[in-house]
């Protein structure tokens, strides 16, 4: 991974900060914005960032503690999912050619075989995981493999790109995200397991129920990020972990998008925390316990519009903004180019 060194992070931030305090607006002004356009200026260590050629990759995998009954959704719905992403009709379809973003397929684990689609990558490592309740999701390899395949994603399609984002799709994912975030931050099930699907009253509280059983008969040790996915999966998570490692290794921002995806960034920060460096969090979920998460990861959200699809939706969806942000620095005058007079406390500096 290239791992950016402290001092020249700080260099590039500072030129960055001075850049933008110069140009025509009252000092930090442009809010949020300004920490955005900075914080790409030291990724792309360049004072003219870029953030048009976009690549959007949708994680697909099935999950065996569906057969539990934790979504309102049956299986088969993941891989009719995948075939409407390759046809083009889902929502994060729609957003990423609103961005003009490249999107394709990761199928990592979905029960069924799809036909060649040049948008498909078929790196299945098993259709869908273990029913957690009754044995281990996944084993060691099975986890090492599916980070690797993600990771190699990356670094084969993100070359050429300015901005990765990853997206999942796999029902009953949010019970596994919900199980592996309460483990490692330490967050009662309670507080973590939310509506997923659109789960209320009697349902939900099956919900809580099967996975509060699954929480205690699983082993995992909390400094060992990869025990928690051999405990609970998915295959789609882990093969997040490892694009988010991989775009870190090409020095290229990401956006994280929300509750299943930032479960994946936690277990690749905890992994390699230089990962951090390279990420935006797209959006604030609805998803119960993606607040909590959000606050113990001390990341701050570039949208909160009440979404909880999935799909890597609220992660495309901020890509206007953070176009935005790389298009002030580069493009507004600075008050010696406009011939603008500063403020009365800037000029004395």
């Amino acid at each position: 991974m290239e791992e950016m060194l402290v001092y020249e992070r700080d260099e590039w931030f500072s030129r960055a900060k001075q850049a933008m305090d110069n140009k025509t607006k009252p000092l930090g002004s442009l809010g949020f914005l300004e920490e955005i356009a900075c914080r790409l200026v030291v990724i792309q260590r360049s004072l003219k960032p870029s953030v048009e050629k976009v690549l959007v990759v949708v994680f697909a995998g099935d999950h065996g503690i569906a057969e539990e009954g934790v979504s309102l959704y049956p299986q088969e719905v993941t891989y009719q999912m995948v075939l409407n992403f390759l046809r083009g009709g889902a929502a994060v379809n729609v957003l990423a050619r609103q961005v003009g973003a490249e999107l394709l397929v990761a199928d990592l684990g979905v029960k069924g075989v799809f036909s060649p689609h040049p948008a498909l990558l078929s790196l299945k490592v098993r259709e869908a995981t273990r029913n957690a309740l009754h044995e281990n999701a996944l084993t060691r390899t099975e986890v090492e493999e599916a980070i690797e395949e993600g990771k190699e994603v990356a670094l084969r399609y993100g070359k050429e790109k300015d901005l990765l984002i990853a997206g999942e799709m796999g029902i009953g994912n949010t019970s596994s995200a919900s199980l592996v975030l309460s483990a490692l931050f330490d967050i009662p099930l309670d507080e973590m397991v939310g509506k997923g699907t659109g789960m209320e009253g009697e349902r939900l509280e099956h919900k809580r129920k099967v996975l509060k059983e699954v929480f205690r008969r699983r082993k995992w040790e909390r400094n060992d990020p990869l025990s928690l996915l051999e405990a609970f999966g998915g295959l789609e998570i882990a093969g997040m972990v490892g694009f988010y490692v991989g775009a870190a290794s090409l020095g290229k921002a990401f956006v994280v998008d929300g509750f299943i995806s930032t479960a994946a960034f936690a277990i690749a920060s905890a992994m390699f925390p230089p990962v951090k460096e390279y990420a935006f969090l797209g959006h604030l979920s609805e998803e119960k316990g993606h607040r909590l998460v959000v606050e113990k990861l001390g990341m701050k959200p570039i949208l909160s519009l009440g979404m909880r699809l999935g799909e890597g939706t609220g992660a495309v969806l901020s890509v206007p903004i953070l176009r935005a942000a790389a298009s002030l620095l580069r493009e507004m005058a600075s008050f010696e180019q406009a011939g603008v007079s500063k403020s009365r406390e800037e000029g004395k500096g």
